[in-house]
């Protein structure tokens, strides 16, 4: 991933824009935010990361957002810079979500925004918080099977103990996505590798936690159907993970009440695949958002 070609404008303009960087504590764990300061009394957006990813997976795409909106990420528990528990559950990350916003001090509810495993978080903070929040964008989660990050790990092809590497080139040589795909922005590949990865006195390893799937595979379509706020769906059109017929039934869930948004040429890992596209599509759901 080194000998990645020199990345767009876009991109260097985006790491730029260094964000605070702040620890809070929910629960007896310390919890990493990053926190990129929009207009004064700008709306709320709380962005979410998938399994075994972090905060950092937001952070060239966070401030195309700090014009209209007030943007923060943070890592889940288990992930990242963060503090680990003995059990994780999606009721806790969805605490973390709260505290989150709550630290930084929006002028009204935010909206939760969340990719993969953050989707499932942010299913369930709009069912247990729902009147706290404007709204809750799902990024290619699915609600009929596990996550994806959790079904790999049940199949043991992902997230097993992780190994530990003589020097940061070897270990960024075995980063991977899961589930696995091709992803022609290798700049964003190597710019998540790079913050997934942490040195220790054996050597260069992953930060996540590798017990994080233990008890949290589970249906999410409970909380799915109580979500007391706006909901929203976006999915690769071309996503193994958020198929046609998922994102159908879905909608059917929902009554047909939230939107299905199909970012053309994108797989799962849809923010890394067409991340401009994404963008131009969030910020049109929340100024209609904003507008209704």
């Amino acid at each position: 991933m080194s000998d990645a070609p020199d990345p767009p404008a876009w991109f260097r303009e985006a790491l730029a824009a260094v964000p605070a960087e702040r620890r809070i504590e929910v629960a007896g764990a310390p919890i990493r935010v990053l926190d990129w300061a929009g207009p004064a009394g700008a709306p709320g957006l709380v962005f979410i990361h998938g399994g075994a990813a972090h905060a950092h997976w937001w952070s060239f795409l966070a401030p195309m957002f700090t014009e209209r909106w007030h943007p923060v990420a943070f890592d889940l528990s288990g992930h990242g810079d963060s503090g680990r528990r003995e059990r994780y559950a999606h009721e806790t990350w969805a605490e973390e979500a709260m505290a989150v916003a709550a630290s930084a001090g929006f002028p009204g509810p935010p909206v939760v925004v969340g990719h993969s495993l953050g989707g499932l978080v942010a299913m369930q903070t709009a069912a247990a918080h729902g009147d706290l929040l404007a709204g809750a964008v799902i990024v290619d989660s699915p609600v009929r099977r596990p996550d994806p990050e959790s079904e790999a790990r049940a199949r043991g092809t992902a997230f097993r103990s992780p190994g530990t590497y003589p020097d940061l080139d070897t270990a960024l040589a075995r980063y991977k996505l899961v589930p696995d795909q091709e992803c022609e922005n290798t700049f964003l590949v190597d710019h998540v590798a790079r913050h997934s990865l942490h040195e220790t006195p054996e050597g260069w390893t992953w930060k996540f936690d590798p017990t994080l799937f233990t008890h949290t595979m589970v249906s999410m379509r409970e909380q799915l159907l109580s979500a007391r706020c706006r909901l929203a769906l976006f999915r690769g059109e071309d996503s193994v993970v958020v198929p046609p017929d998922t994102a159908a039934y879905m909608s059917e869930l929902l009554g047909h009440r939230a939107p299905v948004v199909s970012i053309p040429g994108a797989r799962h890992h849809l923010i890394l695949d067409q991340p401009l596209a994404f963008v131009a599509a969030l910020r049109t759901l929340l100024i209609d958002w904003g507008h209704t």
